[in-house]
C-alpha cells in the first residue's frame, strides 16, 4: 500500500511527510521535558517508534501529522495535522512547536494550514483539539485558530479539553 502524502507551502513553511533524516530533530524535542503534552519524555528508541508511527497513522488512515519544515533550509520545526487514533472521539487538528521555534508564529502558520488541508484534501471540516488544561501555549494557540470549548473529557487517563475548530471555508 502507498500513501502519497500532500505537501504543503506556507510563506514560511512546508508540510511535508516524516523522514529517517528528521529524527535527530525530534529526539532532541522529546527529550525535554515540555514534550509530557504530546507524550514524552521519550528516549531515542521511543522517538524512532514515534516517527514510523506518525508515518504509519498515514498509511491506515490516508491522514496524519506533517512534519512542519522551514522552507528556507529544510529544517523541521515541528508537527501538525490531523490524528485519529482509535480511542479518539474524533479525529484532532494537533500541532507541536520545537522549543527553538517557539514564539514566531510557526505554530499557527502550521496549525493553520494543516486544517485547511484537511478539509480540502480529507474532507475533515471542524476537526477539534484535545488539550491538557496546564498547557496555556495550546489553549491559547486554539483561541487564536477559532476554535471554542466544547467540553471535557478523559483520554488515556488524563483529563483534556475538548476544543472545536471552525468549519472550513464553504463546510456545512
Amino acid at each position: 500500500m502507498t500513501v502519497t502524502v500532500p505537501e504543503i507551502e506556507t510563506d514560511r513553511l512546508v508540510l511535508r511527510a516524516p523522514r529517517l533524516t528528521d529524527l535527530d530533530a525530534f529526539a532532541l524535542f522529546y527529550a525535554d521535558r515540555r514534550s509530557h503534552f504530546v507524550g514524552g519524555p521519550l528516549d531515542r528508541e521511543e522517538v524512532w517508534r514515534a516517527l514510523i508511527s506518525m508515518a504509519g497513522h498515514w498509511q491506515i488512515r490516508g491522514f496524519g501529522l506533517w512534519v512542519a519544515a522551514r522552507r528556507t533550509t529544510g529544517e523541521p520545526v515541528g508537527h501538525a495535522g490531523i490524528l485519529h487514533h482509535i480511542d479518539w472521539p474524533e479525529p484532532e487538528l494537533a500541532y507541536s512547536i520545537f522549543a527553538a521555534w517557539e514564539g514566531k508564529g510557526y505554530a499557527f502558520e502550521a496549525a493553520g494550514a494543516a486544517r485547511a488541508a484537511a478539509a480540502e484534501h480529507f474532507g475533515i471540516t471542524a476537526p477539534i483539539s484535545l488539550v491538557a488544561p496546564d498547557n496555556t501555549r495550546s489553549l491559547r494557540l486554539a483561541k487564536r485558530l477559532g476554535a471554542r470549548f466544547e467540553r471535557e473529557t478523559r483520554i488515556r487517563d488524563h483529563d483534556v479539553l475538548v476544543f472545536r475548530h471552525p468549519p472550513a471555508e464553504g463546510a456545512a
